[in-house]
């Protein structure tokens, strides 16, 4: 049973304190369906995320089978289920491989059969088997809906919340939902709780709880809701809500609710003392009339007629085996059954694995990404590339002994100047072309990365995702994609642009590792950006600025006031690479290197790669902050 006592929760407005939810007394017996509706505004989400722990209670206390959730610990992961409004599946998986990729997330299966039947029983009941292979992104709103409905139940969940799950639908869609809702309320006394803003077929619900401003003004059986508030029909109760102040209803509901609440927990009992839940005769009837061209229908018939059928893939060929095995659901499967064992939550490497494998099928399946990807790692080094002769030009030195008097030396010292400027200018700016680059493709890879999708991972979070397997998951295919766009770069490059061969091997692959020093930087400062950032698009926009200031304030081009220098280097990935690698140089390159400069190349190799070293620590720290830190959108 769920309890609520005086549940109240509370935000500043104006600096006064103001109840969303204000004092809501309610209890919510197993094998229970309740719908909480009302008028936009009135609470109703919010009181429903303040119960899944979404939202802290301000006051008043939660009751879950008689344990204080407050004292005594949460409930755990697996025991709750939350359908939210938006969807939490990616549209580049199959319906199939979503469903797989949270119960892999969510439930330590003992072997792969144990995975494909678990997988293969929330597909019946929410009758998405049929169209198991389709893409996600190619599925109708009330699929969708029943996919996040499915995502939820591979924990076989005590309590299921749902908001809003039927906005947005037909008809026909919004009664299957509800069905299927009703139907999974029935089966191992599991609890569910709807919002919902449409006020039709209420009757398949067991209960119905309307607020008003935050407060209870009806909590019943849906057949006293017409008499409780004087109305002919349903509709008519958001309208006479309005006609006087939640504080009036929630009076009248303390005066005459105890008669009504009570009507519940007597039904309730009948159907218990009885030996099953069915629905009353009168709603066979309406829903018979309903279906006359309809298949007759069970809790695991799919409902929509226009879904085709499902390309055969492995897993749909093992699914068909396994269900035409598996035994018939017994006829009394209305009975209110004990709730099984809670299932354990999977470690960290397990958990770590899928959310890769996940990551990179949607890599490769997003097809605009990887056109992209290519095009940057094709594009970036041929722009490089185009001034590699320019740094190819020999590098003249100046002879031991010089003859002032004569103008053919005065000639040939000032040709020896004009050869060192050019060559230095030519090798620090291909240097620094290709520093500037990576850091473009670091932040073109991070950038998103994680704000584009925070409310899934929010979700995930929720149902038991451990951040830091999120977090290491995302280190490992950035790593992947740094090392292939700084060693590509680096080799491209070295075609046409023959890196000095007096600094010899060690030299390149000195300038190699602050290559991928400088893209793994940007990446994970631009990583940390979308861990902190609401949305994908403050992601982008601040990672664009930062990747922007990379040039000017690295002082490669101008040399900065030594005081704002000073300020802005340690800040700027791109000096740092550079400067390292122009130490990676023999003197001679360096010397016409800081002919053409005025910004100080003082830092040693070692010290560019510990500061590179740190900015990647740094960005690592704000992106596991960020990943852990609450962000649920309400």
């Amino acid at each position: 049973m769920l309890e609520l006592k005086d549940f109240c929760f509370t935000i500043e407005k104006d600096g006064d304190p103001v109840n969303l939810v204000d004092r809501v007394n309610l209890k919510v017996p197993s094998g229970h369906f309740m719908a909480i509706v009302g008028p936009s505004g009135c609470g109703k989400t919010t009181l429903l995320n303040t119960i899944a722990g979404l939202n802290h209670m301000s006051e008043g206390s939660i009751y879950w089978n008689g344990r204080n959730l407050e004292e005594d610990g949460d409930l755990d992961p697996a025991e709750l289920g939350y359908v939210p409004q938006f969807s939490i599946a990616y549209d580049e998986l199959t319906v199939d491989e979503s469903i797989e990729a949270v119960t892999r997330l969510r439930v330590k299966t003992r072997n792969l059969d144990d995975l494909d039947l678990r997988i293969d029983r929330v597909l019946e009941e929410t009758g998405l088997g049929e169209i198991a292979d389709r893409q996600v992104k190619v599925l109708s709103g009330g699929q969708k809906r029943r996919l996040g409905l499915a995502m939820e139940l591979v924990t076989d969940p005590h309590l299921l919340l749902c908001d809003e799950v039927t906005s947005g639908l037909d008809p026909r869609s919004e009664r299957d939902i509800v069905r299927r809702l009703h139907a999974l309320s029935r089966r191992d006394g599991r609890m569910v709780l709807s919002v919902t803003h449409s006020l039709a077929h209420l009757e398949l619900y067991d209960s119905i709880l309307v607020l008003h401003e935050g407060r209870v003004a009806y909590h019943g059986v849906p057949e006293g809701l017409t008499h409780y508030f004087s109305v002919d029909d349903t509709e008519e109760i958001y309208p006479r809500l309005a006609k006087q102040s939640s504080e009036k209803w929630r009076k009248s509901w303390l005066k005459h609710g105890p008669t009504y609440s009570d009507k519940i927990m007597r039904e309730r009992q009948k159907r218990i003392d009885a030996g099953s839940l069915v629905l009353p005769e009168s709603r066979l009837k309406q829903e018979s009339v309903e279906e006359t061209d309809e298949i007759e229908l069970d809790d695991t018939t799919e409902l929509n007629a226009d879904h085709k059928e499902a390309p055969n893939s492995k897993r749909s060929k093992r699914r068909k085996s396994k269900v035409a095995a598996t035994p018939e659901e017994p006829e009394d499967a209305d009975l209110v059954q004990e709730a099984p064992e809670p299932v354990k939550t999977p470690g960290f490497l397990s958990q770590y694995s899928t959310l890769l494998g996940r990551r990179w099928k949607i890599f490769f399946r997003d097809r605009a990404q990887v056109w992209l990807q290519l095009a940057i790692l094709l594009c970036f080094p041929c722009l490089v590339a185009l001034f590699g002769p320019q740094g190819n030009e020999p590098l003249l030195t100046y002879p031991d002994t010089i003859e002032m008097t004569s103008q053919d030396a005065v000639r040939k010292l000032q040709a020896i100047g004009e050869n060192r400027a050019k060559v230095g200018g030519a090798v620090s700016g291909i240097i620094m072309f290709q520093v500037v680059l990576l850091s473009l493709m670091g932040s073109n890879n991070a950038a998103r990365e994680v704000a584009s999708e925070r409310r899934i991972f929010e979700k995930e979070k929720f149902g038991g995702v451990r951040p830091s397997a999120y977090l290491f998951s995302k280190i490992t295919f950035l790593s992947c994609m740094i090392l292939v766009q700084s060693i590509w770069m680096a080799i491209f490059v070295e075609q046409f642009w023959r890196y000095p061969e007096t600094a010899g091997t060690a030299g390149f692959f000195d300038h190699l590792s602050f290559l991928i020093l400088v893209n793994a930087a940007m990446t994970s400062i631009c990583l940390g950006i979308s861990s902190l950032m609401k949305t994908s698009e403050q992601a982008s926009l601040l990672s664009i600025y930062l990747v922007g200031f990379q040039l000017p304030l690295s002082g490669a081009v101008l040399a900065l006031p030594e005081l704002v220098g000073q300020f802005t280097r340690p800040f700027i990935s791109a000096y740092w690479a550079w400067a390292g690698s122009i130490e990676s140089l023999d003197n001679r390159y360096q010397a016409a290197v800081k002919t053409v400069t005025e910004t100080p190349l003082d830092s040693s190799s070692t010290i560019c790669l510990y500061v590179l070293s740190i900015q990647i620590a740094v960005g690592l720290v704000a992106s596991y902050i960020g990943i852990k830190r609450h962000q649920w959108e309400h």
